[in-house]
């Protein structure tokens, strides 16, 4: 489950930032089957691939393991 959070985390990155897989790959330095993979849930990066997506991605690490019902919760605590 974890796997496949981030793997949404890192497309809806890759798609904000408006890069296809093929350029995330080219910038990542892995094949773009790799990174549909990933983006599937299938496989995971290591933790230096998710340092290399992190700088690509121009998030922090922890951004690519902040899924969407996190920050839900978040807003719901602060509002309460």
């Amino acid at each position: 489950m974890l796997q496949k959070k981030l793997g949404q985390r890192i497309a809806d990155l890759r798609k904000t930032r408006g890069l296809t897989q093929v350029e995330l790959g080219k910038k990542v330095g892995c094949s773009v089957e790799f990174i549909s993979l990933v983006e599937r849930g299938v496989n995971a990066p290591s933790v230096a691939g998710l340092e290399k997506f992190a700088r690509v991605l121009k998030v922090e690490v922890i951004d690519l393991f902040t899924f969407a019902a996190r920050k839900a919760k978040s807003k719901h605590r602060r509002a309460a």
